[in-house]
């Protein structure tokens, strides 16, 4: 029985994923660790992380690491997101995660998480699902990718993030007007606008969306749901009305909200105008949530799955 774990640094936490094949199913999980992170709170203007922040990123390495005994460094593919990837002060974050913990952090590619949330969808629907298109919105980055196999035939990564967007047009997570909400959705538009042959919707195919940005959208509007899928999609109207609805609520009122989470509500508004901005340039009218995203697909290719299965995989457990 193969086994094989993930260590995912993201913005808002330090996620430990351990997980092994087993006949019938493609992950059975074995272990898991989240440590919260707040590392947003840490950024200077151009995205450096402070000595606070560093420090916070080698206490959760460690923490996460440390939580399972039986795990060797080689049994753990650690890497960090685009906070990370981003910061102008990456190698010296690395380099001490390091020294520190002894795990060593990589960095994947805007494409190449792209690749392997494509990976991953694909896996999630099944060998029956024809077309997929798939859309993540990370905190620094926006990922696209499509196509009919077991690989994308295409693949984008934009700077289009909920977290960048925040930072550079929404301080405080709060819209001063409605005049900087229409000056963001311009800035949107024109930013998909501009990238050659962006994958469009299409008939026969399916839009997934893997990212806790739609998860969390998605629970927000299916307090209005009339059916027992209402968790499970995201239609283009109702993405309207949730916009106006973040807009109009002060980070500490929209943590009360259904669905959004306290640590991201103050970039909730933000991932809901991008998502909106997305199916409108993608030509989507709705989107399928997929619970899974890159971390699931680098586990799927460090066990070998199988590029096609004869049943639709299952996390179980």
């Amino acid at each position: 029985m193969r086994q094989a774990g993930v260590l995912d640094v993201g913005c808002h936490s330090a996620f430990l994923t351990v997980v092994r094949r087993r006949p019938g199913t493609v992950l059975e999980p074995v272990f898991s660790r989240k440590v919260r992170l707040r590392l947003h709170e840490t950024l200077d203007r151009k995205g450096r992380l402070d000595k606070t922040g560093v420090k916070s990123v080698e206490r959760a390495v460690a923490e996460a690491v440390a939580a399972d005994p039986r795990l060797r460094g080689p049994d753990v593919f650690a890497f960090a997101t685009s906070v990370i990837r981003d910061a102008p002060n990456r190698d010296e974050i690395i380099a001490s995660v390091a020294r520190t913990t002894g795990t060593r952090l990589r960095v994947l590619t805007g494409e190449e998480e792209a690749r392997l949330s494509y990976v991953a969808a694909r896996q999630w629907a099944g060998p029956a699902a024809g077309r997929l298109l798939v859309l993540d919105i990370g905190g620094g980055t926006v990922e696209i990718a499509s196509g009919t196999g077991d690989q994308p035939h295409a693949v984008y990564s934009l700077p289009l993030g909920a977290r960048r967007i925040t930072r550079d047009w929404l301080p405080g997570g709060i819209a001063p007007s409605q005049r900087r909400l229409a000056d963001i959705r311009h800035h949107l538009r024109r930013s998909l606008e501009a990238v050659p042959s962006l994958p469009q919707a299409e008939p026969g195919g399916r839009v997934l969306a893997c990212s806790k940005t739609f998860e969390q959208l998605a629970r927000l509007t299916a307090t209005q749901g009339k059916t027992p899928r209402a968790r499970e999609q995201l239609a283009l109207p109702q993405l309207r009305t949730s916009v106006s609805l973040l807009a109009d609520a002060k980070p500490s009122r929209r943590a009360k909200l259904p669905g959004i989470s306290r640590h991201r509500a103050e970039q909730s508004l933000a991932g809901a105008l991008i998502a909106q901005a997305l199916l409108e340039a993608c030509g989507a009218k709705n989107v399928e949530i997929c619970p899974w995203s890159t971390r699931e697909g680098l586990l799927l290719e460090r066990l070998g799955v199988p590029h096609t299965t004869a049943d639709r995989p299952r996390l179980v457990g």
